[in-house]
């Protein structure tokens, strides 16, 4: 069984920084993509940024000059850098992965969020 699990999340003013982390675990053969998604309060959740393996991450326009999406592929883990936050950055932050388990079965796992909140 795969698990993904998120960290990193907490409380911070506007202007400061965060990076969160995600790891991927158990039986997995490769993984194709992880990303990042969150959830503000009362909205539905959102892509933040993407990376495929082999390519260069992708991200949305509201996360572009702001966030830095990083891979460590060798550890399942990637994370994402999220500097200069800003109040409407507050919401959880989910980690998705996309690949093969150990049965040669595609996977698509999401892990259980991590809360960001952006306040002064």
């Amino acid at each position: 069984q795969v698990q993904v699990v998120e960290s990193g999340g907490g409380l911070v003013q506007p202007g400061e920084s965060l990076r969160l982390s995600c790891v991927a675990s158990g039986t997995i053969t490769g993984i194709y993509s992880m990303g990042w998604h969150r959830q503000a309060p009362g909205k539905t959740r959102e892509l933040v940024a993407l990376v495929r393996h082999g390519e260069d991450p992708k991200y949305v326009d509201f996360a572009k000059g702001r966030f830095t999406m990083s891979r460590d592929s060798a550890k399942n883990t990637a994370y994402v850098q999220m500097d200069s936050l800003k109040r409407e950055d507050t919401g959880v932050y989910y980690c998705n992965v996309d690949g093969i388990g150990g049965d040669y079965q595609f996977l698509e796992v999401w892990g259980q969020g991590t809360q960001v909140t952006v306040s002064s």
